[in-house]
């Protein structure tokens, strides 16, 4: 676990990536006190946008319904 200040993160940020891999865990601190804590996403973890949309329901109406009316209403 690496701590850096927000000062510091702002300037490693094009070195996160290696930073995270090589640590792990970095936290962030202001003033001394952790604020935030990022951590590595592991592989496979991030669902694809289409396995996403196929949990969602099908709208009855298509939204350029309620586009079109919103516009009107104009």
């Amino acid at each position: 676990m690496q701590k850096l200040s927000v000062r510091e993160v702002r300037a490693a940020l094009p070195q996160l990536e290696h930073l995270l891999r090589e640590q792990g865990e970095v936290v962030i601190t202001k003033r001394g006190r952790p604020i935030a804590r990022v951590l590595p996403i592991p592989a496979g973890a991030m669902p694809s946008h289409a396995d996403f949309r196929a949990t969602m329901p099908r709208l009855s109406v298509g939204s350029e319904h309620y586009v079109r009316a919103d516009r009107d209403e104009r």
